[in-house]
């Protein structure tokens, strides 16, 4: 079930309930709410983030609810680049992480975000299914011709940083699918749709015993830096600025490190 779904399920639990419950004028028990330790108003906080944050913003956003009871924090995940043009065509977004700096850029330019934090690295790595049933060794493997071969889209952080990295190692592959986002390419191969893949380490360490890694040392000079900013016409400035805060501090460096993010 969704966060929204089960904020909505709650919801009707309670107002269900509601009538039957003692109220503290009937002299039955009242619970007052926790306080918020960032001392925030009730708000929907609206979160756009790569793919790639799935795992690391749905525990930052868990975090980040019990701190503030009286804020729901939405998701919305996808390739970097198309959630950047929604949000620099209206899109109501408070948050916005990118898995590169270009797309952040984008609302630089459009006088949406004031300025970025760099909060985290990630690299790219061979991906396989479970088994290795096409015995890829290596990335001049995405050349073989027998090979059904997944790619992000070039208009994607991941999939310009495929690119940089084939390029550079003189590897020619031609792909049987390119995705809108990395994790649709982690699908395609833990289904075993496809023989191999280049994802990024952390989605990788994300699919379990679905896949397999192959390390690809040349991606270590193809490195994908992820900014995070508030929105400067954020409809709720103070709770993106005090998420940002969360993901830049400690405890979000403390997630991202657990799920195989490099340091900014």
């Amino acid at each position: 079930m969704s966060r929204l779904a089960v904020a909505a399920a709650v919801a009707a639990a309670g107002l269900a309930l509601a009538g039957c419950a003692p109220s503290a004028g009937d002299g039955g028990p009242s619970t007052p709410a926790a306080p918020d330790s960032d001392g925030l108003a009730p708000a929907t906080l609206t979160v756009f983030a790569a793919a790639s944050l799935t795992d690391a913003f749905e525990a930052l956003a868990d975090r980040f609810e019990e701190r503030n009871p009286s804020v729901e924090v939405v998701l919305n995940f996808g390739g970097s680049a198309a959630l950047a043009q929604q949000v620099v065509e209206g899109a109501p977004a408070d948050v916005f992480a990118a898995a590169a700096e270009p797309p952040m850029q984008a609302l630089v330019d459009a006088a949406l975000v004031d300025g970025s934090t760099v909060f985290a690295t990630n690299t790219l790595e061979l991906v396989v299914p479970a088994g290795n049933p096409a015995a890829v060794s290596g990335l001049d493997d995405l050349a073989r011709a027998d090979l059904r071969v997944a790619l992000c889209d070039p208009s994607v952080p991941c999939g310009g940083a495929s690119a940089t990295l084939l390029d550079a190692e003189g590897v020619v592959a031609t792909p049987d699918t390119l995705e809108s986002d990395v994790r649709a390419v982690l699908t395609k191969v833990s289904l075993g749709e496809v023989d191999a893949a280049l994802v990024y380490r952390t989605d990788v360490l994300a699919a379990g015993d679905a896949v397999e890694g192959i390390e690809v040392p040349a991606a270590a000079s193809v490195v994908n830096r992820y900014p995070v900013a508030a929105l400067a016409t954020a409809p709720q400035l103070d709770a993106a600025e005090a998420f940002v805060a969360l993901v830049t501090g400690a405890d979000g460096r403390a997630v991202l490190e657990r799920l195989g993010f490099g340091a900014p």
